[in-house]
């Protein structure tokens, strides 16, 4: 591992917590730590996993520690989004939203920098059925991998939008809840990506707060009077952490949210800034399983001037009598959602957040929205691959169950030997995870995985 920066081990010396000794000693120990987050909706615990696990993750109802890092391209589990690879530290966000937020209630949720995906599952997870997640990317070149994500963890109360934060100030006073996980000079990251180590310097450190300063200020006008921001970055320097919340408190009108340390989330760190003493959180790679990582909470205390109106003139297209009798008996609980047209395919989304779909597309670009279904056509749905890894299909839709080879013959689109027994449309699955389309002919089997997503590994 290259040398950590001079400049940064200077600069961490007047910060809480830091030990400068074991800090260096555990960066070059060249120790790696692997974790996953099973998806709750998919798999009931870790056994039905392929690999073993190493302890649960403390902060974490769902995370898990591995012995060692598995190929997880070659997991079928992993395709049908059975669990997320997400590094441990960021996990405790779980627990801030836990103690910050009514989570039983139906909250209107922003993941404001959402790519690749993970704090956004992890959200949906935890918020109840009758929410709405928005996951936000404002890259476009990153939206897809968002996108993609999203759609293997299955959920339909989840708009993936590609906007800048300055968009949101459309939606004034909207969002019950906001995480902010800003973009920032990634010290904490640097076991994982010790090449980030020769791009770090003090510079690009303020360059990244005053651009994590303008994220913020952009996007609070959307969060409503008594909503929570959550903000959070993997850099340890003071200047995108304590610095950040100090600025918080001194020009907006944010309150800080302090939170209770358990008595099993040992080495996590409780810092207080300089200016305004605000408490934040901070993970050391020395003192927890995990990188480095600073969150903390705020609440908005001032209502905006005029919360954006709910009134929305464009209505939905809806599905025609012939496509509904076609499709509502293929949906679970289908009386729970509603189902609009979006180009030629049909979606569908809990009936208490379709509303908000019009609301979002006024103003916002929306890359996915719900769960798109498929197309009817003449009296046939022609599922699409969001359908099959949702949790939306009823029973009366044919399966297979592969074993491992097989299916990861079906995972590259190959031939997987696979008899015509059956007719029609029919779900793949793996350990009863459902890994996508194919459809059974008289002389063949059609594999409808998607192109792109296809592993390319023999």
């Amino acid at each position: 591992m290259p040398q950590l920066p001079p400049p940064l081990l200077s600069s961490l010396q007047s910060v809480t917590g830091y030990d400068e000794e074991s800090f260096i000693e555990v960066h070059e120990s060249g120790e790696q730590v692997t974790s996953i987050r099973i998806n709750p909706y998919k798999i009931e615990s870790p056994q039905q996993l392929k690999f073993q696990t190493a302890g649960k993750i403390p902060w974490s109802s769902c995370g898990y520690y591995l012995p060692e890092r598995p190929s997880f391209t070659t997991d079928p589990l992993f395709h049908g989004g059975a669990y997320y690879v997400q590094e441990a530290s960021s996990m405790f966000l779980e627990e801030v939203v836990k103690q910050t937020c009514a989570i039983t209630k139906a909250l209107k949720v922003l993941d404001l920098c959402a790519a690749p995906g993970g704090k956004s599952t992890l959200l949906q997870s935890l918020i109840s059925p009758g929410s709405l997640l928005v996951s936000n990317e404002v890259i476009k070149t990153r939206v897809n991998i968002l996108s993609e994500n999203i759609t293997k963890w299955g959920a339909a109360n989840v708009i993936v939008t590609n906007n800048d934060p300055k968009d949101f100030q459309k939606l004034k006073g909207y969002f019950d809840v906001i995480v902010a996980d800003a973009p920032c000079s990634g010290s904490g990251l640097f076991r994982k990506d010790p090449d980030a180590i020769h791009e770090w310097s003090i510079d690009n450190v303020q360059l990244c707060s005053q651009r994590q300063q303008r994220i913020l200020a952009d996007v609070l006008p959307a969060l409503k009077q008594g909503g929570v921001l959550i903000y959070s970055t993997c850099s340890y320097s003071a200047e995108e952490d304590e610095q950040i919340c100090d600025w918080l408190l001194s020009v907006t009108d944010q309150h800080i949210v302090p939170l209770t340390l358990q008595l099993n989330h040992p080495g996590i760190v409780e810092t207080i800034s300089a200016k305004h003493k605000a408490p934040g959180y901070r993970f050391y790679p020395d003192k927890i399983k995990g990188e480095g990582f600073f969150i903390a909470a705020f609440r908005k205390e001032s209502a905006d001037d005029s919360p954006t109106s709910r009134q929305v003139k464009n209505k939905v297209q809806l599905p025609s009598k012939d496509e509904l009798a076609v499709i509502l008996p293929l949906i679970k609980n289908a009386d729970r959602f509603s189902l609009c047209k979006w180009m030629n395919d049909i979606i569908a989304m809990p009936e208490n957040v379709a509303e908000d779909l019009l609301i979002l597309q006024s103003s916002m670009y929306i890359k996915k929205a719900g769960v798109k279904t498929g197309t009817v056509v003449r009296n046939e749905l022609i599922p699409d691959h969001e359908f099959a890894l949702s949790e939306l299909t009823t029973a009366i839709i044919p399966s297979i169950e592969l074993d491992e080879a097989s299916a990861l013959q079906y995972l590259r689109r190959a031939d997987f030997g696979l008899g015509t027994t059956g007719k029609g449309w029919t779900l793949v699955k793996f350990r009863q995870v459902t890994l996508g389309w194919i459809k059974i002919l008289p002389n063949r089997v059609n594999n409808y995985y998607p192109k792109d997503w296809r592993i390319l590994n023999k």
